[in-house]
């Protein structure tokens, strides 16, 4: 068994649940695999903080249904307890395209994950503007959809112990298990910005939070109720998944290829199932820093750089010159390379920022980068137009934008048409295409379940690897 803490609507407080049920656990000295529902990056790098595991993102969209069965019963098998944390309110999804769906309009949302892996949900519910509607609410999430199994409620924001008896009064008619009080806290607060939660990295004083949400944890939740709701039963041996969309299936890379990841405070939005399956095919991670490292790595043959912020980071990424001209001379030379939102930005000509103030970047892509308050948000199904780094012409592809940038100029040779997922609304043109080599985009893709995009990638890296070292041969000889 495993829970789904799921929000009447968002900013009701589920991350904080999560975070304090998470520390409390962790706490007790249990071994704790947590997952996400959606696209989200920043969350599950908290999850991932307080854990020490790596949180999965599930997300049907992204990879398929049957892939996060998979990924969920192979990631949670091996830990004593298992947590989903989900997305925006319960209900709240996109359109599905299948006809005589009962509820359309939550394909993709927590309740839909929940169905899917057959999870109990805790409903967290924002009391601080409540009383006695606080039944409404509940009565009404409980009796929505039959197939979700509520197994209890988490008062959120709870000004006073008269408030809190004011609640249990209203609900008392319901018989909804109440597991957990949380007081309304001043001192426990994780600041944000433009994109949400600020990361991981950039919080210093993040292990104070944690303890502090650890002590609240202990104290906050009925404990013996959820216990057995949130450990996992059965065997714990960490067997390899079966079918098509288990990474294991897809032929492995006959020698090591070393890929350089972008991995700092400026590019941290990775998908760990994608880290995972270039590894499973053969591929070296080498982590490095654009902002701190004063080279590349040496001997790669592939470069991946991720999301992230390098808006906030443009100053310092500017003055590190020395790797500005080592990645364009790499991707001038041919390394393969992918670039992901703030890795597009990055390669561009320049970053300015949301004040106007320019700083120079790459430039291998010639335009700029631009800080809008316009905020591109979706789900996007995206066709190759031409043969690329990782697809070929007329590949229909899956990802998610979350930026606050535009480009100034438009791609000569886009690698993509792109759609809403939920309807046929044309996006325009996106992504910037160099032949074979790069491939730049601000839609974020997971490879879950399209395996060959990986390895797609880790072939071109080895042809790269194969003819660097012919044209480094020819120009000795010449030399002679």
């Amino acid at each position: 068994m495993a829970l789904v803490i799921a929000g009447e609507r968002s900013g009701v407080g589920k991350t904080t649940v999560t975070l304090t049920l998470l520390a409390s656990l962790c706490r007790r000295g249990g071994q704790v695999q947590s997952f996400k529902v959606g696209p989200d990056y920043i969350d599950p790098m908290f999850h991932r903080y307080v854990t020490g595991l790596a949180c999965r993102n599930l997300d049907p969209v992204l990879t398929s249904e049957a892939y996060v069965q998979q990924c969920f019963a192979h990631h949670s098998q091996a830990s004593e307890y298992a947590l989903v944390e989900g997305v925006m309110g319960l209900f709240d999804g996109i359109g599905s395209r299948e006809e005589n769906t009962l509820h359309p309009f939550t394909f993709a949302s927590t309740a839909h994950i929940a169905k899917l892996l057959d999870l109990p949900v805790v409903l967290v519910i924002d009391c601080s503007r409540l009383s006695g509607s606080v039944a409404a609410i509940a009565h009404g999430y409980c009796t929505f959809d039959p197939k979700i199994k509520i197994a209890g409620l988490v008062l959120n924001r709870v000004g006073s112990d008269r408030h809190l008896s004011l609640l249990k009064d209203a609900l008392k008619s319901l018989q909804l298990p109440i597991l957990g009080v949380l007081r309304r806290q001043d001192n426990i607060t994780i600041p944000d910005r433009h994109l949400g939660l600020v990361p991981t990295a950039e919080l210093s004083e993040l292990d104070a939070v944690i303890e502090r949400l650890a002590d609240l944890g202990d104290t906050c939740f009925d404990w013996q109720s959820l216990l057995p709701l949130l450990r996992q039963k059965g065997d714990k041996g960490d067997k390899e998944d079966k079918g098509e969309n288990n990474p294991g299936c897809l032929g492995k890379s006959s020698s090591v290829v070393r890929v350089a990841v972008a991995c700092d405070r400026a590019f941290n939005f990775y998908y760990q199932d994608n880290l995972d399956l270039l590894q499973k095919l053969g591929a070296e991670l080498v982590f490095w820093s654009p902002l701190e490292d004063a080279e590349l790595p040496r001997n790669i043959q592939g470069m991946y750089f991720g999301g992230g912020f390098p808006e906030v980071f443009a100053q310092q990424l500017t003055k590190n010159i020395n790797v500005l001209q080592a990645v364009k001379t790499a991707i001038i030379q041919g390394i393969p390379t992918i670039a992901e939102c703030g890795g597009l930005m990055y390669l561009c000509r320049e970053i300015i920022d949301f004040e106007g103030k320019s700083y120079p970047m790459v430039g291998i892509i010639p335009t700029s980068a631009c800080m809008d308050k316009r905020l591109t948000l979706g789900y996007r199904r995206a066709v190759a137009l031409q043969d690329s780094l990782l697809v070929n012409a007329g590949t229909n592809v899956y990802g998610h934008e979350f930026h606050r940038s535009t480009l100034k100029a438009n791609s000569r040779q886009p690698l993509f048409d792109t759609y809403r997922y939920d309807c046929d609304e044309n996006m325009g043109f996106e992504g910037w295409n160099l032949p074979i080599n790069l491939h730049a985009s601000y839609i974020h893709l997971h490879w879950g379940s399209n395996g060959e995009i990986p390895q797609r990638f880790l072939q071109q890296c080895q042809s790269y690897s194969v003819s660097h070292s012919s044209e480094v041969l020819t120009r000795i000889i010449n030399r002679r």
